[in-house]
């Protein structure tokens, strides 16, 4: 390896490669604890486009795989490394280019945190809608290779649908920039889609550029304990009925309340489930909205419905959702899952992980984002005695979520860990297309050669 580490060293300095197997170590795996993770040759922490060029060539030359790594808050095994491969890091790259103000846009690097872009462009007056639970610590990098989502996502979509063009290092080091700046552009094919959500393995991108928002209005709050499950999936439902599209609607079962009660030392209501939304409309609009959802919640049945327009009130509302896997650590290691269902399905995969809890003995909580369908069932376990068990649980919550006309995947990605599930769900004609265009891109294998398609 001396040689590629010399060629390596040239292309981005001494000290932005880590060859020390100790410090190496930490650059392993994301925050999946049962997908595989290799043993890299070596880190870089490459500091612009330029330099990400010469490190693709260097390692194309030397016939080395690149993995390429955000922050690690992965959830899929996407960013974990394989044996011999150079880990690329791309946290160095966090310069905010540009914020444009008349044309709500920013041009970011990977390595920018999505909490301080978000704050950033809110000196402007202008909102970067993509919030995952992992926010304040996340990179935009790691959220357009995953596609990430969030708890906004039923009004404002997933990233994608923030993302006007990128700028991306191929497999042959040149540099590709896709998309545009404006608002409107249908000239070939969209590559800027392509990319997002390709999880590493088409290329490196080195930067973006992000449509922006007005920035809303502080948001008003609902809260809604149900005694059943199936209430509240019925709330759902006539939620979407009714026409309103708050910024946010987020499902707990029981096992969820219970912890957070625990944790956070307060009282949720109890009940068998409970819905958070929020609307961000403002003024009149907001109240109409929250009235439309308040009554069908109680339409469905609810044991408790309460609005407030107190922003700390609401705030410590959205602190009871977004606690809800610190809460579970208190009975163990967790392992969250990621299944999306259509919306009058969310009270059947609440009740089906109730069941393969009982069958397996196990904790299963579940939360999500109730707005569209996107559930985070999460597995609690001791890791030196049950990972069989949490195995097992996972293959089926994946198993129920396509039985009730799902997707295996709604904002986390495929990764190490569900690359046969992947198959099932594409198909034989869907995997083959995967399979051209990774090839066509990427012919030889370079990046995360062992990451979403299976072998």
């Amino acid at each position: 390896m001396r040689p590629l580490l010399a060629r390596l060293r040239s292309a981005v300095g001494d000290d932005a490669v880590l060859a020390d197997e100790d410090v190496t170590a930490a650059y392993r795996r994301d925050m999946m604890p049962l997908a595989p993770a290799g043993k890299p040759a070596a880190v870089v922490l490459p500091a612009d486009a330029g330099q990400v060029c010469r490190v693709v060539r260097t390692c194309a030359d030397a016939g080395v795989p690149i993995v390429v790594r955000g922050a690690g808050s992965g959830l899929s095994g996407a960013a974990n490394a394989v044996d011999g491969c150079v880990v690329l890091v791309t946290t160095r790259m966090d310069r905010i280019v540009e914020i444009d103000p008349d044309n709500r846009l920013a041009v970011v690097e990977p390595g920018v945190v999505n909490l301080d872009l978000r704050t950033a462009v809110e000196r402007h007056g202008l909102f970067y809608p993509p919030d995952p639970s992992s926010y304040d610590w996340c990179t935009i990098g790691g959220n357009l290779a995953t596609n990430a989502g969030g708890l906004c996502c039923v009004k404002y979509g997933v990233t994608t649908d923030s993302v006007l063009g990128l700028d991306v290092v191929l497999a042959t080091g040149e540099l590709l920039r896709t998309g545009r700046r404006t608002v409107k552009g249908v000239a070939g094919y969209d590559l800027t889609r392509l990319f997002v959500g390709s999880e590493g393995t088409l290329g490196v991108i080195t930067r973006a550029t992000l449509a922006l928002r007005p920035l809303p209005q502080a948001p008003m709050t609902l809260v809604a304990t149900f005694t059943t499950t199936r209430q509240a999936g019925d709330a759902v439902g006539r939620v979407v009925r009714a026409g309103v599209v708050p910024s946010l609607m987020e499902i707990m079962d029981r096992t969820c309340v219970e912890a957070v009660e625990r944790h956070l030392r307060t009282d949720l209501g109890g009940g068998a489930a409970l819905l958070v939304c929020q609307s961000d409309a403002g003024g009149e609009a907001a109240l109409r909205e929250l009235a439309a959802v308040a009554k069908a919640c109680e339409a469905a049945g609810a044991e408790l419905v309460h609005s407030t327009d107190d922003p700390a009130e609401g705030r410590d509302l959205l602190t009871a959702r977004r606690s809800v896997l610190p809460a579970l650590e208190a009975y163990g290691s967790w392992l969250t899952d990621d299944v999306c269902v259509p919306r009058d399905r969310i009270a059947d995969l609440i009740v089906g992980c109730e069941g393969i809890a009982d069958d397996t003995g196990l904790r299963i909580a579940v939360l999500g984002h109730a707005g569209d369908g996107n559930m985070h069932p999460t597995i609690v376990y001791d890791p030196a005695t049950q990972e069989a068990a949490a195995r097992l649980a996972f293959d089926r919550i994946l198993d129920l979520g396509l039985e009730l006309g799902g997707t295996i995947t709604g904002e986390h990605g495929v990764g190490k860990i569900k690359q046969d599930w992947l198959a099932r769900e594409l198909g034989p004609v869907g995997l083959r297309v995967h399979r051209d265009i990774k090839h066509a891109l990427d012919p030889t294998g370079l990046f995360n050669p062992t990451s979403m398609l299976p072998a």
